[in-house]
């Protein structure tokens, strides 16, 4: 970016709520059914019907603003936000305008520098999904309802965001949120999370906003990152050329890289907002906002602390392992059974890791029960295998899905650490490979790792490699001297 400007990003993000039902009517929400069968006459907007507020909605926007640090308002009401599209059928969406349910909340973010930052959150406010058109087809269009009245939770930030990065961030640590409050899955593919990014740019040291646009719909942390970066050298260059920036509402083609024109931006009053009459105002009282603050888990921030603290990790470690609440709920039940810490969050970070997005699982359908990798960890610290064994073992344990000791037992893999039997093997590799043991003497001690390999191959990786490389180094100093 041009080291003159300085960009000022706000984001939109939409959060569909892991409710059975929908915002205001009986049907189901389920991800997948056939085409136009998850409806009702309220979805559908028939006259003469009439919403009912589904309960679970309003704890779940609560939780959310009680994590994000919001005030949450006593009295809230709904609005009607009226615009034509094929695939809204009512031809409004009921949504929240002047009063929402939260207000002035932030989260902190922390940078690849380890700085630490706090992004505002202007509102969240309840509302119902549009439809869904698709337009992939040789002549026509199709409208796809069932989506429509799915109870969404919208999150809007303060323009507090500087960078594509700082974007991503944010993203990520509230979709980190909703999965632990387990209020939303955060699955950006099919689109329960899902982002309209407010760019504009300004001459750093200037106060007021530049003009700015707003890019819709972007479902994956890479998309983001790649248009708000080409927006803000979009408008840089205009501005730099002479050019003025034209307030108006992009598309990202992720297939060009870059963002095309799709209206001219609305304001608000294009929306013609006006109270919903067939809906009361919702009332939180402090009673129930106690109740529902009680549900609250421990979040992100405070278990990686956690994890920081009791399991004496490396930061790093904390946070990769916490950053999915399914990974951190697994990395907590092998260590109930191991006190191995750091070797479970190796294993966990490298193999099971490697495994679940190689096959695009997610952990709670991951092969290896989580006390039978602990119990791997102490065959292992125990002497009873080595880790190269436990290698070996990991793949089997993934087909078959035994217990560690179940394999080694039927595999005979226990692991040799008879001092007098690893010795006579290495006296062996020493008589029969007398040239390398001159050039280990000559000063060459890499060759020491050569006579280490000899031994695991002549044991099928038994040996216990402590005793391995006690014994040979006793062996090499005594024919040295």
């Amino acid at each position: 970016m041009n080291e003159k400007y300085e960009a000022v990003i706000g984001l939109e993000v939409h959060a569909q709520l892991l409710t059975e039902s929908k915002a205001f009517c009986s049907c189901s929400t389920k991800f997948g059914n056939v085409p136009n069968s998850n409806v009702c006459p309220v979805c559908l907007g028939h006259p003469g019907v009439l919403p009912v507020l589904n309960k679970k909605v309003v704890e779940f926007i609560t939780l959310m603003g009680l994590a994000t640090n919001c005030t949450i308002n006593e009295r809230s009401v709904f609005a009607r936000k009226n615009y034509f599209y094929p695939d809204l059928p009512k031809g409004y969406q009921i949504s929240q305008y002047e009063l929402p349910v939260c207000e002035h909340g932030f989260v902190t973010v922390t940078s690849k520098d380890r700085d630490k930052k706090k992004v505002g959150i202007t509102r969240i406010h309840m509302e119902e999904d549009a439809g869904k058109s698709i337009h992939d087809q040789a002549f026509e269009t199709l409208v796809d309802v069932n989506r429509c009245g799915v109870p969404l939770i919208e999150i809007v930030s303060e323009p507090d965001i500087r960078s594509a990065e700082e974007a991503v961030q944010y993203l990520t640590k509230l979709r980190q949120i909703v999965q632990y409050l387990e209020i939303c899955d955060g699955n950006m593919e099919e689109g329960s999370l899902r982002c309209d990014a407010n760019i504009s740019v300004r001459k750093k040291g200037q106060k007021e906003f530049g003009t700015k646009t707003e890019i819709k719909n972007m479902n994956s942390f890479r998309n983001l990152e790649k248009a708000i970066n080409f927006e803000i050298e979009r408008q840089i260059e205009i501005i730099e050329d002479g050019g003025k920036i034209i307030q108006q509402t992009l598309l990202w083609n992720p297939d060009k890289n870059e963002a095309v024109p799709m209206r001219s931006k609305e304001e608000a009053h294009d929306y013609r907002y006006f109270p919903e009459p067939d809906l009361l105002p919702v009332i939180i009282t402090e009673s129930w906002k106690k109740e529902i603050a009680a549900k609250l888990p421990e979040l992100p921030e405070v278990r990686r602390e956690r994890f920081v603290r009791d399991f004496n990790l490396p930061v790093y470690d904390a946070e990769i392992l916490t950053l999915n609440k399914g990974i951190a709920d697994y990395y907590e039940d092998i260590v109930k059974v191991t006190k191995d810490f750091k070797s479970a969050s190796n294993w966990v970070m490298g193999d099971v890791l490697k495994i679940i997005n190689e096959e695009k699982i997610d952990i709670k359908d991951f092969p290896i029960k989580a006390e039978n990798l602990g119990e791997l960890i102490n065959l292992i610290n125990e002497g009873t295998i080595s880790g190269k064994i436990a290698k070996d073992i990991f793949p089997i344990m993934l087909k078959e899905q035994k217990s560690p000791l179940e394999i080694v037992k039927e595999k005979n893999l226990v692991q040799i650490s008879s001092s007098s039997e690893i010795e006579n093997v290495i006296v062996k590799i020493l008589e029969d490979h007398s040239s390398e043991v001159n050039t280990y003497f000559e000063g060459k001690e890499k060759v020491f790792g050569f006579f280490v390999g000899q031994v695991m191959k002549a044991t099928n990786g038994k040996a216990n490699p402590k005793i391995v490389n006690d014994i040979l180094k006793a062996k090499l100093e005594k024919l040295r001297n």
